[in-house]
Formats: structure tokens, sequence, C-alpha cells
């Protein structure tokens, strides 16, 4: 490549980033309920406030955005339904309807970036969190997991549960409802499915299958694997590395040992896709 194309390369790209955003739409599949929404039209929602969030999931920091309540765009869903909030990027968040629901405790907002105020990008290099992004406010009220703030939201869909889509995912039926694996599978379709698949089962696109080949509770000795999923970048560093740390606040220590029984019951129901 010779160094005036580089150098047009490098020029077209500054431009770029220098333009200012355009309007974006999200589409909202639900039905009878089903709607498309311009960025003016979320601006312009009757709803619609300056909402400041502390330390943000994304960012790290405290941000100010403007946000409408996310039951007030989720007409005729149940809390019983399951969602999908599916990004820009194809990150798919599996979502209960009932914690979008409430107007009390945590309280999921639908944040919206105005095209004449963008907000800052993710780090060097990113884009923003926009042109929609699901926030909430008193997060630890509801043990809201980092995987329940899904950024560059494109749509958000109402969706059969995941334990109807995805067979594979299944723990052994004969276990009571109750079971610790049973719990410890609820919590890996909130933690863990917008990232991985499980015997390829899922639509995830980002992270490695958790059973096959090889399950993490198969070469993950001792503690360890429990240390991963607090603080990843404790036991391996990489630069493109994008799995976030699950604090005690938001996974407790009897969760994550539910989760991680989960995993373990899973390795003996390996499915190959």
């Amino acid at each position: 490549m010779d160094g005036d194309y580089l150098k047009a390369l490098i020029v077209f790209g500054a431009l770029l980033l220098s333009m200012p955003l355009s309007a974006a739409q999200l589409d909202l599949q639900l039905g009878a309920n089903s709607r498309i929404w311009q960025t003016e039209e979320l601006l312009k929602h009757p709803q619609v406030q300056t909402l400041t969030v502390k330390d943000d999931v994304s960012y790290k920091k405290d941000m100010t955005y403007r946000a409408v309540p996310v039951a007030a765009l989720l007409g005729g869903i149940k809390p019983e339904d399951h969602l999908q909030a599916v990004a820009l990027d194809g990150f798919a968040a599996e979502l209960a309807a009932a914690p979008l629901l409430n107007t009390q405790g945590s309280r999921a907002w639908l944040a919206i970036e105005d095209p004449a105020h963008p907000w800052p990008p993710l780090s060097a290099g990113k884009h923003s969190a926009g042109p929609f992004y699901l926030v909430w406010t008193d997060p630890q009220a509801g043990n809201i997991s980092p995987e329940q703030w899904p950024f560059e939201v494109a749509s958000i869909k109402r969706m059969a549960p995941v334990a109807e889509r995805f067979p594979a995912l299944l723990p052994d039926p004969a276990l009571k409802a109750d079971d610790p694996v049973n719990q410890g599978f609820a919590l890996f379709q909130k933690n863990c499915l917008a990232c991985h698949r499980l015997n390829g089962a899922g639509d995830a696109q980002f992270g490695p299958d958790l059973n096959i080949p090889y399950n993490p509770t198969e070469y993950f000795g001792a503690d360890f694997l429990k240390r991963y999923i607090r603080d990843p970048q404790s036991l391996r560093q990489w630069p493109q590395a994008k799995m976030p740390g699950f604090s005690a606040q938001v996974l407790p220590e009897e969760d994550l040992q539910m989760l991680v029984g989960y995993l373990k019951h899973m390795v003996g129901r390996k499915v190959k896709p």
C-alpha cells in the first residue's frame, strides 16, 4: 500500500469520526404492540426525562442520559413474558420481563443518544453505547447483572423462554424444580447466555461454548473458575478481553456456587452441535 493511499484512508477515517451522528430506530417486536421508534420520537416521548446513572456499568463512572422508562415502551408485555434485546453487533441479552416492568426498586430505562449531543466512546477507537442503551437505577435492589445492561441496542423482541428455544441447555428433567442445579440454570441464562453458548445452543456470537468440547469445570482447577468469574483479568489478560467481572454484590457467593454447579452438571449432558 503506497503512502498517498494510506494517508487518504486516514483522512477519510478521521472525517467519518468527525461527522455528526445520524438518527437511529429501535425495533420493538412485541406481537400486537410491535412498533418502530425513531430517535426523535423517543426524545419527545411524554415520559422522557434527564436521568443520572451512578457508576454506569459500561462507562465505569456516573453518566447523565435522556431516558424513557422501559416499562412505558412494553405495551401488552406481562411479567411472565421473556424478551431478548439485540445489539447492532449481534449481542443478544436474554431478559425476563418482570424486572423491566418494575416501577419501584431497580428500574430499567432506555437511554437515547441525541445525535446533536453524542455520548463519549466506550474506549479509545470504540463507538459510544448508543444509539440506545438499557440502563438501570438502583440495580443492587434487584441483583441486576452486567449482562442486563445491553448497549448499541437495535431491537427488543418478545421470545419463547430459553428452555423452549434451546432444549440442549436443560438440566436432567428428573431434578426437582427447586434443585440448586435448576437454580444455577436460571443464573446461567441471566449472566452467561448473552455471550456464551452451551452444547451449541444459544444466540451468542462472542464467548466460547461452555460445554463443547470441554466445560470450564473440566480445566479450571480448585476455585480458579470462581475467581475467573469474579475477576477475569486477575487470571489472564489480553487487550481484546471483553468478559466483565461479577462481583459478590451482583452474583452472591451462594448464586455463584449454584451457577458452577449447573456447569458441572452439564458435563454429563454434552450434546454436540
